[in-house]
């Protein structure tokens, strides 16, 4: 399987994350074989690969669109998916239990979908695209101060870096 870029985020930016941009191309851990399968698994999530792959696809477009196009439209896409699952709460033994029912095959998109909103209800401004702009890859910031700008150091960031650089100590061309 693919190495990916950047692994370790919250679910729902991760399944965004499932799509990169490598040597100038757009990867999709997805059409690799056993990618999304490896993916269920990285994260403990049920679901037969083969019944879960359209609801995947679609939470993560519409993850997607709502972090890149905020909106009415993107909020919809959002909604669709949150009406495949419920949340009930009962009280047993003074301690509040909560009880997902979820159409089985839309388990792992509700989730990541239900993720997503437990972020906005956190720090919705720690919800960061890559500073690089030919990065597609997104990140929740748990700096101190919240001022992480890339994905990661080792790749974008350094990249930055080495770019000012060389603006820096390039000689004129006379």
């Amino acid at each position: 399987m693919t190495r990916r870029p950047l692994v370790g985020e919250p679910l729902a930016l991760d399944l965004v994350n499932t799509q990169w941009v490598e040597r100038g191309r757009m990867v999709d851990l997805f059409d690799e074989p056993g990618g999304l399968r490896g993916w269920l698994a990285e994260h403990q999530l049920p679901g037969d690969p083969t019944t879960v792959e359209i609801p995947v696809r679609q939470a993560r477009s519409a993850l997607r669109r709502i972090l890149e196009q905020p909106g009415e439209d993107a909020e919809r896409g959002i909604n669709e998916i949150l009406t495949r699952g419920v949340v009930r709460y009962t009280l047993g033994q003074a301690t509040v239990h909560e009880h997902h029912d979820v159409d089985a095959d839309w388990l792992p998109s509700w989730q990541a979908v239900t993720n997503y909103l437990d972020l906005l209800r956190q720090q919705p401004t720690r919800i960061r695209r890559c500073g690089n702009p030919a990065c597609v890859l997104h990140f929740y910031d748990t700096s101190r101060n919240g001022t992480r700008r890339w994905c990661s150091m080792d790749g974008c960031g350094s990249r930055a870096k080495a770019a000012r650089h060389y603006q820096r100590h390039r000689t004129p061309n006379g």
